[in-house]
Formats: C-alpha cells, sequence, structure tokens
C-alpha cells in the first residue's frame, strides 16, 4: 500500500474521536456527514476492524480504535512537527516546547536560564517537567532533557552533549563540627551523623571516597534520610549531621561559610551531566537556540 493511502480517512477518524460524532466532524473539516461517515467506514474495511461502537446518541471507540487513535494523534502531531521545522527554519522559535530536568538542579540551574530564553522568545510556549524518574524522551515527546546519570548507549534517535561531571564533598555546619569535631578518616564517619539521600525504592544512595587506587562505595548508617538533595542541604545547614552533595548545590553555602568542608582527600567525581535531544528535533529553531543556551552555560568542572 501506497504511503499517502495510509493516510486516508485519519483525520477524518480523529476529529469524529475527538468531538464523539461525525455531525461535529464534519462541522470541524467543513465536510458533510455523509462524507465523513464513509471515509471512516473505508478506513475500517481497510483495517479489518471497528474502530467505533455507534449508537443514536453518540460515537465510542473499541479497544481496537483506541490503540490506533493513540497512534493516529502521534502521527498527526509528528506531521505538524514537521511542517513547523521547515516553515520556521531560521525563523523567530515559536511554539510548544517541552522540557524535562532534574528536579533540584532544574530548579537552580536550568530554570533561571529557561525564564530568560522565555523573556527572550516570548512567541514560545514552554512545558518544563521536573523529575528525577527515567523518562522515555522519544515516547512523551520532549524536545530537549537534562539528565545526570551515568552515561548509557542512549535510543536510536537521540542525540547527546557532554557537559562536564559534578563534583561531590563531604561538608557540616560550622555548629555541628565546633560540637562534634572533625572526622579524620572515612572509617572514623561511625561517630558521626550521617544525612543520606533516600531513592525511591527504600534503598540509600551509597557514598563515594576518592582514594589513590579510584573510587570505593559504602553504604553508610544514617541519622536521617532524605528523598531530596536540596532537603538534604537544609538538614546538614541545620547542624544535623554531615552529608556527601555536589558541589553545585552548595557552592553558595561553602562561599558564605553556612557550611564547611570535611574529609577534602576524599572528595571525589560524581555522576555526569548530558543535554539530549530527539535528532529529528533538532533543525527546529526553538530547539536549536535552546540547545545553544544550555549547552554553553550548564558546564559544570
Amino acid at each position: 500500500m501506497l504511503p499517502s493511502e495510509r493516510l486516508k480517512g485519519i483525520e477524518a477518524f480523529v476529529a469524529a474521536a475527538d468531538l464523539g460524532s461525525f455531525t461535529a466532524a464534519a462541522n470541524r473539516l467543513n465536510l458533510t456527514i455523509s462524507a465523513i461517515s464513509k471515509s471512516v467506514a473505508r478506513l475500517e474495511t481497510r483495517l479489518g476492524c471497528r474502530l467505533f461502537e455507534r449508537t443514536t446518541r453518540k460515537l465510542t471507540l473499541t479497544d481496537a480504535g483506541s490503540a490506533f487513535y493513540a497512534t493516529c494523534v502521534r502521527v498527526l502531531a509528528e506531521l505538524a512537527d514537521a511542517e513547523a521545522v521547515l516553515a520556521a527554519h531560521g525563523s523567530e522559535p515559536v511554539g510548544r516546547l517541552k522540557i524535562d530536568v532534574p528536579v533540584a538542579f532544574g530548579r537552580m540551574r536550568v530554570m533561571p536560564l529557561l525564564l530568560r530564553f522565555a523573556e527572550r522568545h516570548p512567541a514560545l510556549r514552554p512545558e518544563v517537567g521536573f523529575t528525577d524518574r527515567f523518562v522515555d524522551i522519544l515516547e512523551e515527546r520532549i524536545d530537549v532533557a537534562v539528565r545526570i546519570g551515568a552515561s548509557q548507549a542512549w535510543a536510536d534517535g537521540l542525540g547527546q552533549r557532554y557537559l562536564g561531571t559534578e563534583r561531590l564533598i563531604f561538608c557540616a555546619a560550622p555548629a555541628y563540627i565546633e560540637r562534634r569535631g572533625i572526622p579524620r578518616d572515612p572509617d572514623d564517619l561511625a561517630r558521626f551523623d550521617c544525612i543520606l539521600y533516600g531513592r525511591s525504592d527504600g534503598s540509600t544512595a551509597a557514598w563515594r571516597f576518592g582514594e589513590a587506587g579510584g573510587v570505593e562505595h559504602r553504604t553508610m548508617s544514617g541519622r536521617i534520610i532524605l528523598g531530596s538533595a536540596e532537603a538534604q542541604v537544609e538538614a546538614v545547614k541545620a547542624g544535623f549531621g554531615i552529608a556527601q552533595l555536589a558541589t553545585w548545590l552548595i557552592n553558595e553555602d561553602l562561599d558564605r561559610g553556612t557550611l564547611v568542608e570535611v574529609l577534602p582527600d576524599c572528595a571525589t567525581d560524581g555522576l555526569p551531566l548530558h543535554l539530549i535531544w530527539p535528532k529529528s528535533r533538532q533543525l527546529s529553531p526553538k530547539v536549536d537556540a535552546l540547545l545553544e543556551l544550555l549547552g554553553s552555560e550548564l558546564r559544570i568542572d
């Protein structure tokens, strides 16, 4: 079957599914009710299954119709995106821009840049998601994602740009150090209160200790376990103990002296930072412009 044949009837089918009737679909598409009905009937014949349960009051999608509808909506959206890319190539960034960022890094480091970007391009409509979970960038139609995590073989069709690797240090509040002293070495941490990062599966993130032979990972016993890096910072500043944190998270506190580094010889590299995007969207002016901004402003050492 020719590709053009596969598209016949899809617009009428999607409109009828969206609106719940052939009459409303005909009004939207400026066609007759008969034309809509025949178009959907021909589509059902070609596919060999019913797409709608028909009653005198409304249309209801069958199970097969629901699955086909989801695919059709995605295909039509991708066609619209492709046309927009061609029409807008070399012009001002416009339209929806879906972005996904890590929770803490996104709020602290990415969001100020996105607000500046949106102010510079008022015709844009950014949609920003904040999540630390795995996100299927292609399935969820994300234009640009910022990812902190181990490098991996990304899916075909994705581009990536390495922006550096975070630095992990051990830190505490001056008041806590005055009260409890300074740990002499990693083994000495058993005498101190550890503030750990807790994952959603109930486990805690191991601490990484830099040493001559590389990096040692240790599972620590914690006084407080928190599922938020920003909450860890607040607990450390309040004098509840010692935590291992990324320098991008606490640089201002280190500069102000509200936090101080301990065990500096054990500091080590953490996780790498990447920009990820669908290669099919890279020619879009809005995606290209955002990648340029984030690529130059988000580099970490």
